[in-house]
């Protein structure tokens, strides 16, 4: 693999020089990210974030806690550059796990990697960073900053796979221009070889996947252990008739179709989910697709939307072809075809071809389109 061609980073850049803290999670990725910029002549110090979550013995421990910040410090070392462990835990208990947990007492499916994006690494880190004297925060993501006309843009990388601009829609467009994604003209398995022809110490680390500071996965026992009053309830259709009883809502997401204990004829799904009568309401799979939704809580990356675009209400699923109204501080996306399972307190992002328009969290869907 060729080295990184700054133009494939960020189009107008060219002060080789500059002082660039990458965030260092220990993994490939972030790793190898360091090293594209070092050897591009950047002055770069590595960071790593610490939210207070050790001794798991799980994937949390190994993305989020002291193994991660032994991984990351030893891949520093073996780069010559200065290492930092900044102590976020406080600020994820404040700005991710809370909301996170309030969401699913109101019944909703949150994305903490948004807010932990928006708030945590291209908030407070970017602003330490800039009070230490940085010109720049690299991160290990796939997602790419161009700048066209003098302004910057949001785009997907080249490896569509592992595109994580679905997890990026939130950070703010003024910052656009601070950020340095290196890995953008890559794919992972082209990373992962430059990470062993760098003799990186993390090259053949297993690549993480889910929620950081859920240990072993277990988001019932981590819910249960925050949120005070989980009781059963009924499970009805949408008739109202009772057909089981569920563990309690929290356990429950749009869509759902395992774990409901109940015998029917057909496959039933979780259509939605009554806070005040602590019901789960379920149906066929026609009851779980919708039209349209309504979005709030925005962040607009871009200011002319086309009258076509391509909506993504879920990080795994399918982008599709949709009209997007922003109207005041709400957006309504209208799909050309039903989707399933959109989800409140999901994201809703918008894409113009690879540009991201801007997104919100998903409050409310709709069977038919709303009226003009």
């Amino acid at each position: 693999m060729s080295r990184i061609q700054l133009s494939d980073v960020r189009e107008n850049l060219r002060d080789k020089g500059k002082k660039v803290l990458v965030a260092m999670s220990g993994g490939v990725d972030s790793s190898v990210a360091a090293y594209l910029l070092m050897e591009e002549g950047f002055m770069v110090e590595g960071v790593t974030m610490n939210l207070g979550i050790a001794g798991t013995g799980g994937e949390g421990d190994r993305r989020c806690g002291t193994e991660a910040a032994n991984d990351a410090r030893r891949v520093c070392e073996s780069l010559g550059i200065r290492h930092h462990v900044m102590d976020y835990a406080d600020d994820l208990k404040e700005k991710v796990i809370g909301p996170f947990i309030d969401e699913y007492r109101k019944g909703r499916t949150p994305n903490p990697c948004v807010n932990c994006n928006r708030f945590l690494k291209f908030g407070s880190l970017l602003e330490k960073a800039r009070a230490m004297g940085f010109d720049f925060l690299a991160t290990g993501h796939y997602a790419k900053i161009e700048m066209r006309d003098g302004d910057y843009f949001l785009k997907r990388p080249r490896d569509r796979r592992k595109d994580q601009t679905y997890f990026l829609y939130a950070v703010p467009r003024r910052i656009l221009g601070s950020l340095l994604f290196p890995l953008a003209p890559f794919t992972k398995d082209e990373v992962r070889e430059t990470a062993r022809r760098a003799k990186l110490p993390v090259a053949d680390r297993e690549e993480s996947q889910d929620i950081c500071f859920i240990p072993q996965k277990n988001y019932g026992a981590f819910l249960s252990e925050r949120i005070s009053g989980i009781k059963p309830g009924p499970i009805t259709d949408r008739s109202g008739n009772k057909l089981g009883e569920h563990r309690g809502i929290v356990f429950y997401t749009i869509g759902q179709r395992g774990g409901l204990g109940i015998s029917a004829k057909s496959p039933l799904y979780v259509v939605s989910i009554d806070v005040p009568g602590n019901r789960i309401v379920v149906g066929g799979k026609k009851d779980v697709m919708a039209i349209a939704l309504r979005a709030g809580d925005l962040n607009v990356l871009a200011g002319a939307w086309p009258p076509t675009v391509y909506g993504k209400v879920r990080y795994r699923k399918k982008e599709a072809r949709c009209s997007a109204v922003l109207e005041r501080d709400r957006l309504w996306v209208i799909f050309e075809e039903e989707q399933e399972a959109i989800t409140p307190g999901q994201s809703v992002v918008v894409y113009d071809g690879d540009i991201v328009l801007g997104g919100g969290i998903i409050e409310e869907a709709f069977r038919r389109p709303p009226p003009e």
